[in-house]
């Protein structure tokens, strides 16, 4: 089991929605030291925040950051972008972004922080999914949360040696700016945050941080044409 109190952590896009929210949540548990990424460079007046720019389609960005954050011991791959598009009637242009930035960009900090972790004792590495990895009618954002949930799958394995703990979290809708114009029942950040970090404190490898994930894996076995997103309404 990690336990957050004393840590030294990495919340990529800590700036806003979950990330914001998971940072909030680390600080509340005692946290040593928060390093938060944006896209572009902001303030947090916060004694134990270090805010800093991040941009995890670049490999050395993210060597920078690892450079930066070489005392890490817990780091959440929080990033990412929505792109809904149809596959096939879509810009390819923001495919290409979405899986970039949803999947390489988690692996390229994965890579990168493999070797800070494991010099720090192991620590964790927390991935976060979509209960959109399940279903089907999401285009490009649910095909590469598809992927990061693989992705994050292996590097269980592969990081195992190291005693680096993997957690995979999978979530429904979150009141944030990113689906701020889609009419669907949405989780509050703050909750989502502390089930996640409770998962991580607990020793868990995978977080169903709401009812609506719940529900949909248990739905895993049954025939693939069911998991399919709902229509809203």
């Amino acid at each position: 089991m990690v336990t957050v109190a004393g840590k030294v952590v990495v919340v990529t896009g800590g700036r806003r929605g979950l990330g914001a929210a998971l940072v909030d949540e680390v600080l509340a548990r005692g946290a040593a030291k928060v390093y938060s990424t944006a896209r572009s460079a902001y303030a947090d007046e916060r004694p134990r925040v270090v805010p800093v720019a991040l941009e995890v389609r670049s490999a050395e960005s993210v060597a920078a950051l690892a450079e930066l954050a070489a005392d890490a011991e817990i780091v959440f791959n929080n990033a990412g972008v929505l792109h809904p598009a149809p596959l096939l009637a879509g810009d390819f242009a923001q495919v290409a972004e979405t899986f970039d930035v949803n999947v390489f960009g988690p692996l390229r900090v994965a890579r990168a922080f493999a070797p800070v972790l494991a010099a720090n004792g192991g620590g964790a590495l927390v991935n976060m999914h979509s209960v959109l990895s399940w279903l089907a009618g999401s285009g490009a954002y649910g095909a590469s949360k598809a992927a990061a949930w693989s992705l994050t799958n292996s590097l269980r394995l592969e990081l195992a040696p190291q005693h680096t703990h993997v957690v995979g979290v999978h979530a429904g809708f979150i009141d944030t700016d990113m689906v701020s114009a889609i009419e669907r029942t949405k989780a509050k950040p703050a909750d989502v945050a502390a089930r996640i970090v409770d998962g991580l404190e607990a020793g868990n490898t995978e977080v169903l941080a709401d009812e609506v994930s719940v529900a949909v894996k248990s739905a895993l076995s049954g025939p693939v044409d069911h998991l399919v997103v709902p229509a809203a309404g």
